[in-house]
């Protein structure tokens, strides 16, 4: 009987032992975790703080869940690998043997050597005990700070001024996430974030972090020399995957655990998912990192096939993600960069009160539909998915857009809005222009 051991109970992990029993009821699960006793939904962190959520509610499962399907769950710290051996060393002295073993580690988050940026009161948030640790940080704190500004900063944010604390929000990039979305719709982000009464602060960057009499966090000094007094530092300025797990052992690192497209390391019998993995050879258009809830479950299920005797290589499909900017929710789908390439068309609609938006992006000539992003409108994921992978023409996709849409049917719809943006773009192009650029006159509106 084989013994599989994952070091790891978050998403990636917990897919992977689930998805192992399923085709395996005989072989012997272990995941390991110093984390929390029982798998819990990490996106759900933010709601703990708020007040939302218990701890309770955010686990998927009953806590009998593991012990009637058998996943033993071993609560504790891995200090070494022995890899030639196959033994895990614990931090209490426990040895656990395995036939197989699955890295499911998780990432950091990151650090930048600013003076001071160790100091009591000033964290991350990656994990729950960081939550526990930020109730701690902000108990009589009336400001802070975050520093960063990718979604775990704007998570951080929304979660401090859900208790009444002043937040100024520092971001490096002239845009909010300019990295990830077009001008415009980082610019609605802006809008949305200031409503909210965050002072943001583009293009700001930290020199500094000062200690108070008490040799706590007092105050953060900009690059341009500005001292913003707070009680409370977070350091939301990206993750890494951890590699702690992996040090002196002969697993092959870069800036993650390097993978194949089966999840496979160097070492036979040893694979690695999720947020701490990296592909030696990316798929198209996809990063080597994944650091996504989505993809983290994907890596759990197609490692969990490959152990299990179906071998499976990593096949995500069309991308996705989600996100919400305090009560503003993202979607998107396929490929929307920041900067379309000449090839590429871009029809965006915004609403006038700058509270939705729609961008779908297309191939010029053949009109193939290659990506969309919403702000404030949902659509559905088979929908969007479909149209993407069956390269379906943008004058086949406006006509139906409202098949798409899945927002309560109380909520106005702006299907026809956006035909008529496209219609309008369409008529403002001589014919010779428009043949070129793949621009037709939607017949059929919504």
């Amino acid at each position: 009987m084989k013994h599989i051991a994952i070091i790891g109970n978050g998403v990636a992990g917990i897919t992977a032992a689930r998805t192992i029993r399923k085709l395996q009821p005989d072989w012997r699960l272990s995941v390991v975790s110093a984390e929390t006793n029982h798998f819990f939904s990490r996106t759900a962190l933010m709601y703990i703080y708020m007040g939302h959520l218990t701890f309770e509610d955010t686990k998927p499962y009953e806590d009998w869940f593991w012990a009637k399907n058998r996943i033993e769950l071993v609560r504790g710290y891995v200090s070494r690998i022995d890899t030639q051996g196959k033994i895990l060393q614990l931090g209490d002295g426990q040895r656990l043997d395995y036939d197989v073993l699955v890295l499911a580690v998780g990432s950091q988050y990151n650090r930048f050597g600013w003076p001071g940026d160790d100091l009591p009161g000033v964290q991350g948030l990656v994990s729950y005990p960081d939550v526990q640790l930020m109730e701690e940080n902000t108990r009589a704190v009336d400001r802070a700070v975050v520093v960063g500004g990718g979604l775990i900063g704007i998570e951080m944010t929304e979660m401090l001024h859900s208790r009444g604390i002043h937040v100024t929000f520092l971001v490096r990039e002239d845009a909010y996430m300019s990295y990830l979305f077009p001008k415009e719709e980082s610019e609605l982000i802006h809008r949305q974030i200031r409503r909210n009464g965050i002072d943001l602060r583009l293009g700001t960057e930290v020199d500094r972090i000062e200690a108070g009499p008490d040799g706590r966090a007092h105050a953060v000094v900009t690059g341009q020399g500005e001292r913003i007094s707070c009680g409370f530092v977070g350091l939301t300025v990206g993750v890494r995957p951890n590699l702690t797990v992996t040090k002196s052992t002969d697993v092959e690192t870069d800036r993650g655990i390097l993978v194949d497209e089966y999840f496979e390391t160097n070492l036979p019998g040893v694979y690695a998912i999720g947020d701490c993995a990296e592909f030696r050879t990316p798929l198209p258009a996809r990063k080597s990192v994944e650091q996504l809830w989505y993809t983290a479950r994907m890596h759990g299920e197609t490692v969990g096939l490959t152990i299990s005797g179906k071998r499976t290589a990593y096949n995500p499909g069309v991308f996705f993600n989600s996100a919400k900017f305090f009560d503003l929710e993202y979607q998107t789908y396929g490929d929307v960069p920041t900067k379309p390439p000449e090839s590429q068309g871009t029809l965006y609609w915004e609403h006038p009160d700058h509270t939705r938006s729609i961008r779908i992006n297309y191939e010029r000539g053949s009109g193939a539909v290659l990506g969309f992003n919403l702000m404030g409108v949902r659509y559905r994921h088979d929908v969007c998915a479909g149209w993407i992978s069956q390269r379906a023409s943008i004058h086949e996709v406006l006509p139906e857009l409202g098949r798409a849409n899945f927002d309560p049917e109380f909520f106005r719809q702006f299907e026809r809005e956006v035909v008529a943006a496209y219609n309008r773009e369409a008529e403002g192009d001589s014919l010779q222009l428009r043949r070129r650029r793949g621009l037709v006159r939607a017949e059929v509106v919504v």
